[in-house]
């Protein structure tokens, strides 16, 4: 957990240096570069910027004078409740700013090399994330499906069935549904041999034919050849060649009918043919002309999962306040991804290698959710002021067009309602995360 705080604690800075970096080159004047959030732990001053560490690793920023521009003209001066807030808010911004600064505040650079300096932060997450990605996937590899035999169950349950996680399940009775029984009541029964185990196939052995077809040997081809070959050969015996410590031995198997899961979710079920059979997962490396297509699907994956969180919250305060089951597949904050991180050092079945890998990949999918989390287009992100900048510059070409002054700065002053709001949900959320993390923890392994 450690480690991950000290990952997290690096990636944050990275971040922070991204913008502090362009900031600095394009003019900018930057008082404050912090990491964290909370009471101050150390800082130093060197030139015009002040360095620290603050106590709460959850965040962290830099402080460029002028974020927010004066007042524009003919602003209404009728006093409300939310004009008084407004102004009090661009008062602040602006006490930052010193007589001397003159063009070196943020509202007066123009609008290209503001976007910039907002996007150099999540891009360094990214480019994080890319590192460690690779190195994970040309250095220790990912794990692909082979037709070696990992496991082979006693007996068969159906997708869903209540035994699935007991000690002994193949001794409790159930009902072709999978639900616990008496034994004796109608339909009620222990769960049939597996035909993998009556056939006598066991854990190392390598598929290389079925019915004297060559298998591919290739990872993830040939076991996809073996599951077609099974699903549609339910009642039909099937001739399975292995190789078992060198020896070639021909095994007939005959698939059952059983229930088994039709998705990825395990919300649809269907019947097909059942060997009772699972296949090891050999850690593969990939050759570097593979690495864009494997962070291609990374991406996607990613932003299917962002766009997921707001449909997932019912689920998430039910696992943290009702007891439900947590969704393995559903949102997960600091806490729980340091908790899997000492989880998967202190798994003893793991090599130090294969925990080595583990623990980069949270570090690189950390980085990509930053990355993408941040270019949201919502005020405070950083994709909310370059979605401001642009629609400065959009709004400059149409004035321009229409034969009509420059507009100037977007005051981004006015959002701020916008900014507190979203804060707030934010923080709502984290705070979710957080309670769910500690009573209803996702554990590795499910």
């Amino acid at each position: 957990m450690v480690l991950f705080a000290l990952g997290l604690m690096f990636s944050i800075a990275f971040h922070e240096a991204g913008h502090f970096w362009w900031a600095r080159k394009f003019g900018m004047r930057v008082p404050q570069f912090m990491v964290g959030f909370g009471p101050t732990v150390f800082s130093r001053r060197r030139g015009e910027t002040e360095y620290g560490v603050k106590a709460i690793p959850l965040g962290g920023y830099i402080r460029i004078v002028g974020m927010i521009p004066p007042a524009e003209e003919g602003e209404s001066k009728r006093a409300t409740r939310m004009r008084s807030f407004i102004a009090e808010v661009r008062g602040q911004a602006l006490n930052d700013v010193r007589p001397t600064d003159g063009d070196r505040v943020f509202y007066k650079k123009p609008w290209w090399q503001r976007v910039i300096v907002m996007f150099a932060g999540p891009f360094h997450n990214l480019v994080l994330a890319v590192v460690f990605f690779t190195v994970v996937l040309v250095g220790f590899g990912i794990p692909e499906i082979s037709t070696r035999i990992a496991q082979v169950p006693d007996c068969v349950l159906p997708a869903g069935a209540e035994t699935a996680r007991a000690e002994s399940p193949c001794s409790i009775p159930i009902t072709p549904e999978g639900e616990r029984c008496e034994a004796g009541a109608p339909g009620c029964a222990l769960p049939s041999r597996s035909p993998a185990t009556e056939a006598g196939l066991r854990p190392g052995d390598t598929i290389l034919a079925l019915n004297g077809e060559p298998v591919s040997q290739e990872t993830d081809v040939g076991w996809t050849e073996v599951q077609e070959a099974i699903r549609v050969s339910a009642g039909e015996p099937v001739v399975f060649t292995v190789d078992r410590d060198g020896e070639r031995l021909d095994l007939t198997v005959t698939p059952t009918e059983n229930q088994v899961y039709a998705d990825d979710e395990g919300e649809r079920t269907e019947t097909v043919g059942f060997v009772g059979i699972q296949p090891a997962l050999p850690d593969v490396r990939q050759s570097p002309a593979e690495v864009p297509g494997h962070l291609g699907t990374i991406v996607v994956r990613s932003v299917d999962r962002l766009i997921e969180i707001p449909e997932r919250v019912p689920q998430l305060f039910r696992a943290a306040f009702l007891g439900e089951e947590r969704d393995p597949l559903g949102p997960i904050g600091v806490v729980g991804v340091s908790r899997i991180s000492g989880e998967v050092f202190a798994f003893e079945e793991f090599s130090a290698g294969k925990k080595i890998s583990y623990f980069i990949q949270l570090l690189a999918g950390m980085n990509m959710v930053l990355f993408l989390f941040n270019l949201l287009p919502i005020y405070p992100l950083d994709g909310g002021h370059i979605a401001g900048a642009l629609y400065e510059k959009v709004r400059s070409v149409f004035a321009r067009l229409r034969g009509r002054p420059d507009p100037g700065p977007f005051d981004i002053a006015r959002l701020m309602p916008v900014a507190y709001a979203v804060a707030g949900l934010f923080l709502t959320l984290s705070l979710l995360l957080l309670v769910a993390d500690v009573v209803n923890p996702v554990r590795l392994g499910g």
